[in-house]
């Protein structure tokens, strides 16, 4: 069964286009800078602003934006093949929404066709557009799963990801060998040998 698990938006989120959105987080941003006490006339900080902006809106956070949502190619599955199609150590990088920094980790993502399988790279891609925006890995767990069994009309899909995340190693308890594991298993993947093979696939 489908669950919904919402990237948290405004009603109005999107009525403000990229360049402005980019010029008045330059502001902010430059405002910040200055609260800390640096200099912005310094050569290598005076353009700072402008370049944390541009990457909040067009790298970090591209993936709130709906326009930039991969568009999906299937294929019709002439060979019948049956069994489980496997995507593993998927590299991605996101930013943890309870601080703004980042959370680096693989995802390993599954999925048994009903009759249409989908290009390799459009997993990676799917997996970079919802990892780009603030998150939690709960709901990004869910949001990659979500997407394959809409975009593939299957319940058969396995979403694992293994993460490390800077709020819990640069900050606070400062532990910098702790792991965040999380899974989403829906469909044939709720069946104990199906959810092993899958698990030993993936080398957990």
């Amino acid at each position: 069964m489908k669950v919904d698990t919402k990237t948290p938006l405004k009603q109005d989120a999107f009525e403000i286009d990229d360049k402005t959105k980019i010029q008045l987080i330059e502001g902010h941003f430059k405002s910040i800078m200055e609260i800390l006490g640096l200099d912005l006339t310094d050569d290598s900080l005076k353009d700072t602003p402008k370049r944390v902006a541009k990457m909040y809106i067009k790298e970090s956070f591209s993936g709130l934006n709906p326009a930039n949502k991969p568009a999906i190619t299937l294929f019709e599955n002439k060979y019948n093949y049956e069994q489980m199609v496997i995507e593993k150590d998927i590299s991605f990088y996101s930013n943890c929404e309870h601080h703004f920094v980042p959370i680096i980790g693989k995802a390993h993502v599954a999925y048994i066709s009903s009759g249409k399988v989908v290009g390799l790279s459009k997993i990676n891609r799917i997996v970079d557009y919802y990892a780009k925006r603030p998150q939690v890995q709960e709901r990004l767990t869910i949001q990659i799963a979500n997407e394959l069994m809409e975009s593939l009309k299957t319940e058969d899909v396995a979403v694992v990801i293994e993460a490390k995340h800077l709020c819990v190693s640069s900050r606070g308890i400062k532990d910098d060998t702790s792991m965040t594991t999380t899974s989403a298993l829906f469909g044939q993947f709720h069946d104990m040998d199906t959810r092993s093979e899958f698990l030993r696939l993936i080398g957990m």
